[in-house]
């Protein structure tokens, strides 16, 4: 059986990558529970989304769930895809009122965690969880055992 989510390159570094991407994701997943006032459904009010509550809990269930999955790299590159849509959301919800008013320096200054998370899911997309991943541990035990990965 052909699992084109679980193949991922043989890279030592990827870890890396993989262990920023999930743990913030992860952090701000969990917060959006702890704190929902300022991380959760009251952004998600203030920013003018219908259905902040709602909202709130499906972006911090995704977080939560695709940050634990790229931190032990099991569906990597299917994980990253809703972390880097949720990145472009928030980057074009909110970052689009700091250039207006405060201009680009202060656009690139205030967004500059949102680039590092966007590119860090996009370089996931493309490359997989790296050597030492579940993903990886998988296709090996699945070659080993005669299943093509």
């Amino acid at each position: 059986m052909n699992f084109p989510y679980l193949k991922t390159d043989n890279s030592k570094t990827t870890i890396i990558i993989r262990m920023i991407v999930g743990a913030v994701f992860l952090s701000e997943g969990i917060q959006k529970f702890l704190l929902p006032e300022t991380r959760g459904a009251g952004r998600f009010e203030k920013i003018g989304f219908p259905e902040p509550e709602m909202l709130g809990t499906i972006v911090g269930s995704f977080e939560v769930a695709c940050g634990l999955l790229v931190l032990i790299g099991l569906l990597t590159r299917l994980a990253s895809i809703p972390l880097a849509v949720i990145m472009l959301v928030a980057f074009a919800t909110t970052k689009s009122e700091v250039y207006a008013n405060e201009g680009f320096w202060e656009l690139l200054h205030g967004s500059r965690t949102d680039w590092s998370m966007l590119l860090g899911s996009i370089f996931l997309l493309i490359k997989g969880g790296g050597r030492w991943s579940a993903g990886k541990s998988l296709t090996q035990n699945n070659v080993a055992n005669g299943v093509p990965a």
